[in-house]
């Protein structure tokens, strides 16, 4: 046996008994733009967006927890509303910046640069790039939706 073969069925064996090797799983779930206490959204509550029409921040005392992420809301009942139909109110896109995620990056948002279309719930960077984005949502939307399926493959911005 030469000793190229016989390292690497030594190295094998080392392998075997020191068992398997510890890796971080892939994520199965898209991220969710979270601060680091895992609030979503900076604190502003998702269902105020559609029911007030306007971004309204949440109070720390009412609080549902969706797909990891926890939600802040400004009334009982939004946060009712919000955990009878989450997927209505959760922004699009894990919370990223609408913009950027159809540009094939993630970016944080500014919860008052925003757009409902449709039903959904849309944040972007900053005002400027939200006005940009609402001049060809449809087109945004496309992108982002298309980028957003494969989104293991989006810079991190």
């Amino acid at each position: 046996m030469s000793i190229s073969r016989r390292m690497i069925l030594a190295a094998g064996a080392a392998l075997v008994l020191a068992g398997p090797a510890v890796s971080q799983a892939p994520q199965s779930k898209p991220p969710t733009n979270l601060d680091k206490a895992g609030i979503a959204i900076q604190g502003y509550d998702p269902v105020a967006y559609q029911t007030l029409g306007k971004p309204t921040k949440g109070i720390d005392t009412i609080t549902a927890i969706h797909d990891g992420a926890t939600y802040r809301f400004a009334t009982a009942e939004h946060k009712a509303a919000f955990e009878k139909e989450p997927a209505k109110y959760v922004p699009q896109y894990g919370g990223y910046c609408a913009y950027a995620v159809a540009s094939g990056y993630t970016a944080a948002v500014d919860p008052t640069a925003w757009k409902v279309v449709e039903g959904k719930l849309y944040l972007n960077y900053n005002a400027a790039v939200a006005k940009n984005w609402a001049a060809n949502a449809t087109g945004y939307i496309k992108s982002g939706d298309a980028n957003w399926i494969d989104w293991r493959k989006l810079k991190k911005g």
